[in-house]
């Protein structure tokens, strides 16, 4: 999904809401979620943090994401949507059983399952697909905020099918990219714009034939975003993730605190996933972790290595809570989540990205690789 997807639209200005409080006070609470339709955005959600962020500020922060996407349409503007702010303080009955009192450490912000993956497939240690398809799809956005390619429209998806011999990832059998596109514009002129794009991203000689090659298969698509489609918060959990090659425990990222382990946890699975397999610990791996809420300490971590291993699994999972204290106060310390490093995760994945010299994506650095290897 591109950022002007209609449920990225809302992730996008989500998670700007997060970034706003957490540039105010790195330890604020937020749980916020965005609904995008025609010319409307409603915001809704609860928060705890500095009383000088006020309603229109979250207006504002909402019409600048939408700005920064690139929305100046009849259906959806910046400018001219009608934003509607229905955020309030956080439940008193949430914040108990989070919040760290006398001996009581901080809690999950909820229960749950989060899992982290990481397999050999890719430079990023991604799965291939999800992997190129995100790559199309920035392309493609580079191109149209450059100007470069001014007849794109925000809204976009792609997917790419590929074929696996000995379970390695050999060629492209399939690539779909629907793309909004201007006015005037054929089927036939999209088709070779976007073609470029595929060529460049997909390693040499993996492109697919002529008749597995769909772009705009329906043959038009000038009416996107969330003029085309209503948008809201968390729905694209997959696209978020591994592409649906690795298992999900159903909770969303866009929109809240690293308090929550929906998110923060979910970012420690695969750190400590990427890092097993840098370290050449396995080809693939899976960490599964889990809590209760208002409590600190995961109540499972579970490894599966898919039998690529060259440790033990059990003593894997002992290793890496001896490395990483995966309270959620522990996850936020160690990679430094109390920041507003969250907007740019809102498209294109959470995952497989290069670290950024202000704190995001930590999650994808590989920093633990040489003690693993030693514990070994």
């Amino acid at each position: 999904m591109s950022e002007g997807h209609p449920d990225k639209v809302s992730d996008r200005i989500s998670d700007a809401i997060v970034d706003l409080y957490l540039s105010h006070d790195p330890y604020a609470r937020v749980a916020v979620e965005t609904l995008c339709t025609t010319n409307q955005v409603v915001l809704a959600g609860e928060v705890r943090g500095p009383e000088t962020i006020t309603p229109d500020m979250l207006v504002q922060v909402a019409r600048r994401a939408v700005k920064d996407i690139g929305y100046e349409q009849d259906g959806f503007h910046w400018k001219n949507m009608d934003v509607k702010c229905f955020v309030h303080s956080q439940s008193a009955d949430i914040a108990v059983g989070v919040d760290a009192t006398g001996n009581k450490d901080e809690g999950a912000g909820d229960q749950g399952i989060m899992f982290g993956y990481a397999c050999r497939e890719t430079p990023a240690l991604m799965p291939a697909p999800i992997h190129y398809s995100h790559a199309i799809l920035r392309s493609l956005a580079e191109a149209r905020h450059s100007g470069a390619a001014p007849w794109l429209g925000p809204d976009a998806k792609s997917q790419v099918t590929l074929q696996y011999e000995n379970s390695k990832p050999v060629r492209a059998t399939a690539v779909v990219v629907s793309t909004q596109h201007a006015e005037g514009v054929s089927q036939e002129e999209v088709r070779e714009l976007v073609r470029p794009h595929i060529l460049k991203i997909l390693p040499e000689g993996w492109m697919c034939g002529e008749d597995s090659f769909y772009v705009n298969p329906t043959g038009r698509f000038v009416i996107g975003g969330p003029d085309g489609d209503a948008g809201l918060t968390g729905r694209k959990i997959i696209v978020d993730t591994y592409g649906g090659a690795a298992p999900h425990g159903g909770g969303a990222f866009s929109g809240k605190d690293p308090t929550k382990v929906d998110r923060s946890a979910a970012y420690a699975a695969r750190y400590l996933a990427k890092n097993v397999v840098a370290a050449g610990l396995a080809d693939r791996c899976t960490i599964q972790v889990s809590y209760a809420i208002g409590v600190s300490k995961p109540l499972s971590v579970y490894v599966d290595t898919y039998g690529t291993g060259t440790v033990y699994e059990d003593r894997l999972s002992v290793v890496l809570q001896q490395l990483v204290d995966l309270s959620p106060r522990g996850i936020r310390t160690h990679l430094g989540l109390n920041r507003p490093i969250y907007a740019r995760t809102a498209a294109y994945g959470h995952f497989g990205r290069e670290p950024d010299a202000d704190g995001g994506f930590s999650w994808e650095r590989t920093d633990l690789v040489d003690q693993l290897r030693a514990a070994f």
